[in-house]
């Protein structure tokens, strides 16, 4: 997840133009889809993701990074809370109801790494019933000042632990498991 400096992953009204993208960060980004066979996401940012990504890798001036990420959002098998999509299809799953019985069903099938981009929304509820194992922040060096928070008061304390950290050009990624 792309932070802000200030802990926003979004400004005020759902901008991201301040985030910092570089072509190691896509790099680095596909060692984990390559071990990922199932993404979760939250409505808004699967409607974005899916109004890109699966014709990304067809447009003229695709790039690797495109082609590579395009090829895997349309191979991967989907999770997306809502509680208004009600219209799976191929490789998408709608989930709502009780979210820790539902996020558990997934993670204790077998297969891969279940990975998820963006839908700030969702983290705030997946870190209170603690069901996020692992986090990536990609601090960009920027304050926005006001918009999405990365954290909200998850109601009690929950601990990581820093595992590792890269730097880039003008990012830092900070690897966390639960403590």
């Amino acid at each position: 997840m792309h932070i802000s400096l200030d802990g926003f992953t979004a400004g005020p009204n759902g901008e991201m133009d301040w985030i910092k993208l570089e072509d190691g960060i896509f790099d680095f980004v596909t060692t984990f889809t390559d071990r990922s066979d199932l993404a979760i996401y939250g409505r808004v940012t699967f409607e974005l993701m899916d109004s890109y990504w699966p014709n990304a890798a067809d447009q003229p001036n695709a790039t690797k990074h495109d082609k590579e990420h395009s090829n895997w959002y349309n191979n991967v098998s989907k999770i997306v809370v809502s509680r208004t999509m009600k219209d799976e299809r191929k490789n998408i799953k709608v989930i709502s109801g009780d979210l820790a019985e539902n996020i558990n069903r997934f993670k204790n099938q077998l297969g891969k790494n279940i990975m998820m981009f963006g839908s700030p929304g969702l983290s705030h509820s997946l870190i209170a019933e603690g069901l996020i194992d692992e986090l990536w922040l990609f601090v960009n060096p920027l304050l926005i000042g006001k918009g999405n928070p990365m954290f909200k008061d998850p109601n009690k304390i929950i601990e990581f632990k820093l595992v590792e950290s890269k730097q880039y050009t003008n990012v830092v990624a900070l690897h966390y498991s639960k403590a």
